[in-house]
């Protein structure tokens, strides 16, 4: 008789959790072992239950799924991680592979699709949303500096271009400088929209505390 996939499960929405762990488990080969809604609360969890594949939401409060995938990998080796997530972003995909993710899926992927893909994952294999892998694709490499990243990072709260350099303890000039990059790179036409492309296509990071730029 085979052994049942144990399986964890992150998410910070309780209905979404939920409703996941109801889907999953009513595969006869997968088994729940552990819920939790922080980021940060993923590899005790794993390290107590020992599933062998982990859920992980991209967006999640303590710790986004991204850096917990990180974390979780090098923590626990054998226990496979597969992104399930609103947010289906290229940049995201491509940052959850580098992470270590074996699998990137969209949450309104169908069950029976899901409990396959799950399967897959445990089996070593990898699993990639086929759409997302062709924006994916499309999209390649962010073309955006550590500085330019930051600076539009500083610019989601809005505020004006002497508040991004304040914050970032920059001059206004340099801000100017980097803000009009970024808009030329991504192909926007303002500030607010340079932010909202560089934020779909997963350029930005998903921490969104204002830090001062690297370098």
């Amino acid at each position: 008789m085979s052994t049942s996939i144990r399986l964890l499960l992150a998410d910070d929405q309780a209905l979404v959790r939920g409703a996941l762990a109801a889907l999953l488990g009513m595969e006869p080969d997968l088994e729940v072992v552990a819920e939790v809604g922080r980021g940060d609360e993923v590899v005790a969890a794993a390290r107590s239950a020992r599933p062998d594949v982990a859920l992980l939401d991209v967006e999640m409060p303590g710790l986004d799924g991204i850096a917990a995938t990180a974390a979780l990998r090098a923590a626990m080796p054998a226990c496979k991680v597969l992104v399930v997530t609103t947010f289906g972003r290229p940049g995201y995909l491509r940052r959850a592979m580098e992470a270590g993710a074996s699998g990137f899926v969209v949450k309104d992927t169908p069950a029976r699709q899901l409990a396959d893909a799950v399967r897959r994952v445990a089996a070593g294999l990898r699993v990639v949303d086929p759409t997302l892998a062709a924006e994916t694709l499309a999209a390649g490499e962010s073309p955006l500096t550590p500085r330019e990243t930051s600076v539009l990072v500083a610019a989601r709260s809005g505020g004006t271009v002497a508040d991004l350099a304040t914050a970032l303890r920059l001059s206004e000039g340099t801000v100017r400088n980097h803000l009009s990059s970024a808009i030329g790179k991504t192909g926007a036409r303002t500030r607010a929209e340079a932010v909202r492309l560089a934020d779909e296509r997963g350029w930005l990071p998903l921490d969104q505390a204002l830090q001062p730029p690297p370098g």
